[in-house]
């Protein structure tokens, strides 16, 4: 399996929102990029999940295609959702070390809910008409939380992608 670059999805929404030789960028190409830039950040999560039940040496193998399709936009969502929240439930903190989601993990998970409603937005309502300076936030936003993640320690993000991946009863 080709893993799709994450870098390369972020340039692409910056490309499609460079200014055009004459007026402003269309808003299909804004749109378009407010998705790209949501769909950076969820496949550098599910790159980032793979890697970690799999491994980056076993990027071809079907076990590796498993894991990676295995985790959805909604299940996702409900996860940041929950992650996002000041008053987190004890039952979701225990699984972080000191039962604490560090300085990171809030805002990360902040950005993953707020790009995911911007691009339903940029998708699927028409009645929306969308700024060049939306498209360059959804950009500055997964751009950030992209760093934020690679900036949490190994075990709040082993607790992050196993809450993500797995059931916890």
């Amino acid at each position: 399996m080709a893993v799709p670059n994450f870098e390369h999805l972020l340039e692409q929404a910056g490309q499609l929102i460079a200014s055009p030789a004459v007026g402003a960028p269309r808003q299909a190409d804004i749109r378009r990029a407010i998705s790209t830039a949501y769909y950076a950040l969820f496949h550098f999560i599910l790159i980032a999940a793979a890697d970690e039940f799999v491994g980056v040496t076993k990027r071809q193998s079907s076990r590796y295609t498993i894991v990676y399709r295995s985790v959805n936009h909604s299940v996702l969502k409900k996860l940041c959702e929950r992650l996002s929240n000041p008053n987190v439930s004890p039952d979701l903190l225990k699984h972080f070390p000191r039962s604490s989601l560090g300085t990171n993990l809030p805002p990360l998970a902040s950005a993953v809910v707020e790009l995911q409603e911007k691009r339903h937005l940029a998708d699927y309502d028409p009645s929306k008409k969308f700024k060049t300076s939306d498209a360059h936030r959804a950009i500055d936003t997964a751009k950030g939380a992209i760093a934020r993640f690679e900036r949490l320690n190994q075990r709040r993000r082993k607790a992050f992608l196993t809450l993500l991946c797995f059931s916890a009863r």
